[in-house]
């Protein structure tokens, strides 16, 4: 009787596996690996608007020369479209007022509080509505003012907010560029005298 051959059973090649890492290493290396999210600051719309506003750097002369006249402008509109009514007026004075303070230079921002009354006086010419010379139209930008004084401090008080926010703002800067000056000063003051105290004990040793 022929005996069946019985092969030995062959071993299937098992599929390499990947060392195993311990699980502090794979927890440090997901704390390494793992970026955080960038987080964007929302702007608020206000701001965005400011900052697409043009910002222009006038003089105190360019400053005054255009409140005023951007004043006896609108005192023009206001006569020729609401026959001189002074709460338009007054409320158009703020804005011009603000915006005399933004514009100015830093050197001349003593000048935004003196130069808008000014403008405010200016601009009352064609909405007074004085007679009789030039005697006549003086006391009705007096009489004009007095009525409208609450309007006038208003907006002298925003252009002195606003150039004294900048002065201040002006001020910190120089401080911290002082204080990064004297930060930096010593180190190489520092450097210097020991380079020189360096080359003063190597020719000592020279000549010894």
């Amino acid at each position: 009787m022929e005996q069946h051959r019985t092969r030995p059973p062959q071993r299937r090649p098992r599929p390499p596996q990947s060392p195993v890492r311990p699980r502090g290493a794979a927890a440090d290396a997901a704390s390494v690996y793992r970026v955080p999210a960038p987080t964007t600051r929302r702007v608020p719309p206000v701001v965005l608007t400011l900052r697409r506003l043009p910002n222009p750097r006038l003089t105190g002369l360019g400053a005054g020369l255009f409140a005023a006249a951007t004043m006896f402008l609108v005192g023009c509109l206001d006569e020729l479209l609401f026959d001189g009514e002074p709460l338009v007026y007054g409320v158009l004075f703020l804005p011009v007022s603000a915006l005399t303070a933004l514009w100015v230079r830093t050197a001349d921002l003593v000048t935004a509080p003196i130069s808008v009354p000014i403008a405010f006086a200016f601009g009352t010419l064609p909405i007074s509505g004085g007679t009789g010379g030039f005697g006549g139209q003086t006391m009705a930008v007096v009489t004009a003012l007095a009525v409208q004084a609450g309007w006038l401090y208003g907006g002298t008080l925003v252009a002195g907010l606003i150039a004294s926010v900048r002065k201040v703002r002006q001020m910190g800067r120089r401080q911290r560029a002082r204080d990064l000056a004297a930060r930096g000063a010593p180190g190489g003051q520092g450097g210097t005298r020991t380079g020189e105290k360096a080359g003063a004990g190597g020719a000592v040793a020279r000549h010894g």
